[in-house]
C-alpha cells in the first residue's frame, strides 16, 4: 500500500510518535528502504522505493513493474509493508540492536530480515511477517 493509504487505514498512525531507524537500507538489488516504528500501534514498517524490475522482496512481496493490474501509485511512490508489531520501544531496540552499523552494508535488508527472524517477527524460512499479509504489487512471475 502507499504511505497515504497506510496512515488513512488507522488514524492512530497519524497522531503517533514514530521512531525512525534509518533511510538508507538497501536490498541485494540496490532498492532503498526506510525503517520506522509507530509507537501507538506498535507497528514496525518499511517504506520501499519504487522497484525498477520484478522480484521477490525479503519481506514477502512479489513486485512486478508495469504488470497488468499493478497499482500505479505503488510504482510511482514509496510503498509500505508492516513487518510486525512490537509493543514497546525496548522490544524494538532489542530486536534492532546494531542496526545503525548494519544499515550501511550491502544488502543491509538481508541483515534486517535476519534480525526480525531472530526476534520472531519473520518466520524462519518464510519472508512474510506474522502480523501482516505479504504485499504484492502485481502477478507473480512464472
Amino acid at each position: 500500500m502507499d504511505i497515504e493509504d497506510f496512515y488513512d487505514e488507522d488514524p492512530r498512525r497519524r497522531s503517533s510518535a514514530e521512531l525512525e531507524f534509518g533511510r538508507d537500507w538497501h536490498d541485494a538489488h540496490g532498492v532503498r528502504y526506510e525503517l520506522s516504528w509507530v509507537e501507538d500501534t506498535g507497528e514496525l514498517y518499511v517504506m520501499r522505493e519504487p522497484v525498477p524490475e520484478g522480484w521477490a522482496t525479503p519481506f514477502g512481496g512479489i513486485h512486478v513493474v508495469h504488470a497488468r493490474g499493478t497499482d500505479v501509485r505503488e510504482i510511482a511512490g514509496m510503498t509500505v509493508t508492516v513487518l510486525g508489531v512490537l509493543s514497546s520501544q525496548s522490544q524494538v531496540d532489542q530486536a534492532l540492536a546494531g542496526w545503525d552499523a548494519a544499515m550501511g552494508d550491502p544488502d543491509s535488508v538481508g541483515w534486517l530480515a535476519g534480525r526480525l527472524r531472530q526476534a520472531g517477527l519473520l518466520a524462519t524460512g518464510e519472508s512474510g511477517g506474522q502480523h501482516a499479509a505479504p504485499e504484492t504489487t502485481g502477478p507473480a512471475a512464472p
